[in-house]
């Protein structure tokens, strides 16, 4: 199962400097237009680029509605190389912006 984390609980984790990474696996032009910051892995390269990923913090991705990040999730966690309790999907995306 993939754990989800809310755009308030992620502002908690800012607050208290919880260290996670945060990864847009949205395409370039998604990103120009709204972005909240962290890495950029774009989905179709995620698992290409899987060693940019820490295995150490929690990791939470992001898109604009939630399912490419989700998606990235299950392809990553298919490799065997991460743990599922690191690995969260920023529930319901960011939206419009």
């Amino acid at each position: 199962m993939i754990s989800g984390i809310s755009e308030a609980k992620l502002k908690d984790w800012e607050q208290a400097q919880k260290p996670f990474q945060l990864i847009d696996v949205r395409e370039a032009d998604e990103r120009v237009a709204h972005n909240i910051g962290g890495d950029w892995i774009p989905l179709g390269e995620i698992i290409r680029r899987r060693e940019e990923i820490s295995r150490e913090i929690p990791v939470v991705f992001y898109c604009r509605k939630g399912i490419r990040s989700q998606i990235a999730i299950q392809r990553l966690l298919g490799t065997g190389q991460f743990n599922s309790d690191l690995l969260f999907n920023l529930t319901g995306g960011i939206g419009e912006g």
